[in-house]
């Protein structure tokens, strides 16, 4: 079944930025823990190593990507349980995330963005959208106890509207 997109590519001060939001019926806490436990990342993203913390870097494992590579990755900012930011460079590129979470009335507001500061990585938006409305459906599949999304439903079918947001 393929999914409908719902990332938006918007102006940023330094190139533009990837925005998802995704809702959840759980307390801030619990998607916090989804986010950053080991154990947990493991069911959506893949598991990580290390001493966490802002400055730190973590090695974080792609369970979920061909040959399952480690990434580096450097927390730049970690403020339980609303914000979490993360930087990598890696073969595809620059890689810079931040989440946060919002809470009201027991539901849970998770509004990811990666910030494409280079026209290298805007152009790459056809292919990252995808992926990370993936991960993002991923996250709410580990989070509910729900069967896992197929990336086949994402990809290639979400790139040209991200195409055409790139412009």
């Amino acid at each position: 079944m393929t999914k409908r997109p719902t990332g938006r590519l918007l102006p940023a001060d330094q190139g533009r930025d990837l925005v998802l939001t995704r809702t959840y019926r759980a307390p801030v806490e619990d998607v916090w823990a989804s986010l950053t436990e080991s154990d947990r990342t493991a069911r959506w993203f893949g598991a990580w190593t290390g001493k966490a913390g802002p400055g730190r870097t973590v090695k974080v494992q792609m369970a979920y990507e061909e040959d399952q590579p480690w990434m580096e990755m450097t927390i730049d900012a970690c403020e339980p349980p609303h914000r979490l930011a993360l930087s990598a460079i890696d073969d595809a590129g620059s890689w810079f995330l931040d989440v946060r979470l919002t809470e009201t009335d027991g539901v849970t507001e998770l509004r990811f963005t990666q910030h494409l500061r280079t026209d290298a990585e805007i152009a790459q938006a056809p292919q990252v959208g995808p992926g990370w409305e993936y991960y993002m459906d991923m996250f709410g599949a580990a989070l509910e106890g729900a069967e896992r999304p197929n990336f086949d439903d994402y990809y290639p079918s979400m790139a040209e509207y991200y195409r055409e947001q790139v412009g």
